[in-house]
């Protein structure tokens, strides 16, 4: 049995959908109850922990062969809260084997705010005696659907990335679910530590997210870099100060360049969908022009 940490989120449903079309058993493991319906409709058990219950996690992990545990981008004292919680969680359950969603950029040891959380996270889950996978995620294609309206209603599109034609790793979440599968259904029993990087099938610029819009939309928008000095009201709108902090670093770690990527000699794993197709889900269907 495979129990899923945050089941009802891209990932995890991603994940959860590959494993149940394998034909394996699931424990879709939530925090709220709503989003349970999709993933019963497609067979999986259902439990509900709070991510910093870790007494309440262990139940829902037990007995499970597998699990794979993923950390919600919040602020430094939540995520570090849920760092212990997992470890302690999966210390009671003590399963067969962990996949842990980590993050581009976790192997860096100065602190670039989000990836920093992440190198915390991998550095806790390296103490649980079981084999363990740190799948390591580049940036989800699918962020971007938060400013497609603005593109959208202003023929602009609003990047943090800076310049605008910076090259950058990105993946579809759902296709990180399902290298994640991957690995859960076909594990490597001749090491204890995996640690694979997992991007698309190529790398992208704010320029390209721009283009793919201007073709799904038909109208022309353009990419324009949000001056630094915005970006921690912008984050603010929808996160708290400490998470909006964390954003900051990751960016202005990203616009360095060379930080938040593979890891030296690093394995990378490619996800097969575009730029264009992870995008089209979030494109109005109609849509405003000049």
């Amino acid at each position: 049995m495979f129990a899923i940490v945050g089941a009802g989120g891209k990932v995890g449903y991603s994940t959860s959908l590959a494993l149940r079309k394998a034909g394996v058993p699931v424990r879709a493991i939530l925090r709220d109850e709503s989003k349970a319906g999709p993933l019963s409709e497609i067979g999986c058990d259902i439990a509900l922990a709070d991510l910093q219950d870790p007494a309440a996690l262990g139940r829902a992990v037990a007995n499970a062969d597998a699990v794979q545990v993923i950390l919600p981008p919040e602020g430094v004292g939540e995520m570090r809260r849920s760092i212990e919680s997992l470890a302690e969680a999966l210390e009671q359950a003590r399963p067969n084997r962990v996949l842990a969603i980590s993050d581009y950029g976790a192997h860096v040891r100065e602190d670039i705010g989000m990836p920093t959380m992440f190198r915390i996270f991998e550095e806790r889950l390296r103490q649980l005696e079981m084999p363990k996978v740190f799948l390591r995620s580049a940036e989800h294609m699918q962020g971007w659907g938060l400013v497609i309206p603005v593109a959208a209603a202003a023929g602009v599109l609003p990047s943090f990335h800076n310049p605008v034609d910076m090259e950058f790793p990105t993946i579809s979440a759902s296709d990180l679910g399902l290298i994640a599968a991957d690995f859960l259904l076909h594990p490597n029993a001749r090491t204890d530590l995996q640690v694979v990087h997992a991007e698309g099938p190529r790398r992208y610029s704010a320029n390209d997210v721009a283009v793919a819009l201007s073709q799904l939309l038909g109208r022309m928008v353009t990419a324009q870099a949000v001056p630094r000095s915005q970006w921690q009201e912008n984050f603010e709108r929808f996160l708290s100060e400490s998470a909006a902090r964390l954003l900051v670093d990751l960016y202005d770690a990203h616009n360095k360049g060379g930080l938040v990527d593979v890891e030296p000699n690093g394995n990378v794993r490619y996800g097969a969908t575009s730029l264009t197709d992870a995008l089209r889900p979030f494109v109005p269907t109609v849509v405003v022009t000049d």
